[in-house]
């Protein structure tokens, strides 16, 4: 019977680190996007703001962020910027300043996008109401923006988990990396090992980002109906 390969995933404790590799994944994923949260939720309400400055430099940095690929700023931060400013840092520093500032940016997007969508009735009947603008903000404008963000911004973490594989080519140890080193160290023993070892990891990138997914799909349709 042929070495289908699958042996090498319970060889030794080839699973556990595929599993620690994973946890890497996750921990950059999560701390960028916990980030990008926070900073992103600022730089939206600058951006919603009719100020033509302020229009204009956050129009700049969104459209530079956006037109950029991420490999492109992974390499510019980590070979580049770290090493003509003699600024040592570990790959997972780079992975986390380059994710962080393309999630505030789409994040920013977001928030802009929710902020302006609000109908402008919404503050006139406010004031009608009597209602501060503090009150106003909290009872009516803050709900409704939540209600068009959140599932917005949970699908933005599935795409930064999605995106953490090209860490990779700066020499982070994630999920990846650890399945590349497992099948290299036996590329002639078991041959076929690489068909289980991917497929492994697209499975436990699925088991990640599947749940995340339908939570953002079940508020969505929950909140428009």
């Amino acid at each position: 019977m042929p070495d289908l390969g699958i042996r090498v995933l319970f060889e030794g404790n080839n699973f556990l680190r595929l599993m620690g590799g994973l946890w890497v994944t996750v921990k950059i994923s999560l701390l960028s996007a916990a980030i990008s949260m926070l900073l992103g939720v600022l730089l939206g309400m600058v951006m919603a703001l009719k100020n033509p400055i302020t229009k204009c430099l956050t129009r700049i940095y969104l459209e530079f962020i956006r037109i950029m690929p991420q490999l492109v700023l992974l390499f510019l931060v980590y070979f580049g910027a770290a090493k003509t400013f003699n600024i040592d840092i570990s790959g997972e520093t780079a992975a986390v300043i380059v994710f962080v500032l393309w999630g505030t940016a789409e994040m920013g997007d977001l928030v802009r996008g929710a902020l302006i969508s609000i109908p402008k009735h919404q503050y006139e009947s406010s004031k009608a109401l009597g209602l501060s603008r503090f009150q106003t903000y909290r009872y009516v404008i803050i709900p409704q923006t939540l209600r068009r963000l959140i599932p917005l911004a949970i699908n933005l973490v599935t795409r930064m988990i999605k995106t953490t594989s090209l860490i990779v080519l700066i020499g982070v140890v994630e999920v990846l990396k650890v399945g590349q080193q497992i099948i290299e160290a036996n590329r002639y023993t078991a041959p076929s090992a690489a068909l289980w070892i991917y497929g492994t990891i697209f499975f436990l990138y699925f088991a990640i980002c599947y749940p995340i997914s339908k939570l953002a799909g079940i508020l969505e349709k929950r909140w428009q109906n």
